[in-house]
């Protein structure tokens, strides 16, 4: 269990400019290469600022994120045994404890990102339905590390980036305050990463 060790053994806390941990290694290495296989369509893409790339209404950027779910679990059977580990309740114990937030009545989502050059996040706050974020970067292919997420100050100037290093990621809860997003940069190839939530909507993977 890649993520419940990393979370017992490689875990730091910080809390500037808001509360958030560091994690190295949270992921195997059978985990990264399944992250890679995943083949995402070319094209044009209209970068808007947002996740979803739903400011107009036509959710431009659906094609560059792809959500673990039953009916593709068994293409991904490394990102299926995440899921199940972040279900489990030693899993949602350690977080728990660790963000001060009750996940026991939680769903858990899973995502694979790929953004492409021109991709940006304007600063934000997640929704309160948000019970943790996370981000676990894989970079095998020497993307620039300046790519990670950025953290902001509440007067919405940078405070840090976290590095865009392979097989490193970090976690936080949702706080009024918890400004992050990621300014303009140049992505070489691509910047592919997994999102880890605990949300309070219902998805297809309920915690224990």
């Amino acid at each position: 269990m890649s993520l419940v060790n990393a979370l017992r053994n490689n875990l730091i806390h910080f809390k500037e400019p808001f509360s958030h941990w560091t994690l190295e290694n949270p992921l195997s290495e059978t985990s990264i290469d399944e992250v890679y296989s995943i083949e995402f369509p070319e094209g044009d893409v209209i970068f808007d600022g947002t996740r979803a790339g739903d400011k107009t209404g036509k959710n431009l950027l659906s094609k560059l994120r792809v959500f673990i779910t039953k009916e593709n679990s068994s293409d991904y059977p490394e990102l299926y045994k995440l899921v199940k580990e972040m279900q489990s309740k030693e899993c949602t114990d350690l977080i728990s404890k660790m963000i001060n937030r009750n996940l026991a009545n939680s769903f858990v989502r899973v995502e694979v990102i790929a953004d492409k050059n021109g991709f940006w996040l304007e600063p934000h706050c997640d929704i309160k339905e948000k019970l943790m974020s996370s981000i676990l970067f894989v970079n095998r292919y020497g993307e620039n590390e300046n790519l990670g997420t950025d953290f902001y100050t509440p007067d919405l100037k940078v405070a840090k980036t976290l590095p865009y290093r392979n097989n490193f990621g970090y976690i936080f809860t949702s706080e009024k305050d918890s400004w992050h997003g990621l300014e303009k940069k140049y992505i070489k190839n691509e910047r592919r990463c997994l999102q880890l939530n605990y949300v309070t909507f219902e998805t297809e993977w309920p915690v224990y």
